[in-house]
């Protein structure tokens, strides 16, 4: 576990050695900073409007419906797709080709896997990082408003185990070619197609839609991002994670192999 951490250490220094993580953390502040006016600002016109309205026995609005689902599920997850995990992978493993230090890696005591998990481990702490910056945006409206806690703790997890599994998938792209664009236009590509599998539903509802919903990004999350905990969701994240990871191990040793 030691070699583990000492890997992921390295890689998050390596982060911060070079514009990508200044970049992708600038990225989404902007991003999400905007989305986050967006929101409140919406909400607080749509209750003056009930205000001048008069409208009496109307229901509460749900802070957590109109802002914080809306803002995960709606949002945050589309930014992490297209944008912000494919910058992240791009690096791990191509740029270790293109500069010729995969060589040291592969000759090293530390096992393939041991490396794979500690670049693994190194990216999702940067991944944490911009989670962090989500929810001090997301503290303002538990200061000046009254949402609920219990639903934000299954956003977090349910935002976690879906950058998880990106990232294990987007590392397993950098694998395959030194180019460091390739690899995150290939992880974009895929994760594209990943979340917008579920889209056949509205045409279909044979089993093929059914798997294709399955296989879909957004259909795991939609619990998460109700507050509600669904093993079968976590399972389906972990273990796209795995697949990732063990797709990595099998392309790191193809290299060796050559």
């Amino acid at each position: 576990m030691r070699n583990v951490l000492a890997v992921a250490g390295k890689e998050l220094r390596t982060y911060f050695h070079s514009p990508i993580a200044y970049l992708v953390m600038t990225l989404y502040a902007v991003l999400c900073g905007f989305f986050f006016f967006s929101l409140t600002s919406r909400m607080v016109a749509y209750t003056f409007q009930m205000q001048m309205r008069g409208e009496m026995g109307m229901p509460s609005i749900n802070l957590n419906d109109m802002l914080i689902r809306g803002l995960f599920e709606g949002i945050l997850t589309v930014i992490m797709v297209l944008f912000l995990i494919p910058l992240i992978t791009m690096r791990l493993y191509a740029e270790e080709k293109k500069s010729g230090t995969i060589e040291l890696l592969l000759t090293s005591p530390l096992t393939d896997m041991q490396v794979i998990l500690g670049k693994f481990l190194g990216a999702l702490a940067l991944y944490v990082t911009l989670m962090v910056i989500t929810f001090l945006f997301i503290s303002l409206w538990f200061i000046y408003g009254n949402p609920n806690a219990k639903p934000l703790i299954a956003n977090a997890l349910g935002i976690l185990l879906f950058g998880a599994a990106l990232l294990a998938l987007g590392m397993w792209f950098s694998s395959l070619t030194k180019n460091q664009i390739i690899a995150a236009a290939l992880a974009a590509a895929v994760f594209l197609l990943l979340y917008v599998l579920d889209w056949s539903t509205d045409y279909s509802s044979g089993v093929a839609s059914r798997v294709l919903s399955y296989l879909a990004l957004p259909s795991h999350f939609d619990s998460f991002a109700k507050g509600v905990i669904d093993l079968g969701d976590v399972v389906y994240y972990v273990s796209v994670t795995v697949v990732g990871l063990f797709l990595t191990a099998r392309s790191v040793e193809t290299f060796r192999g050559a």
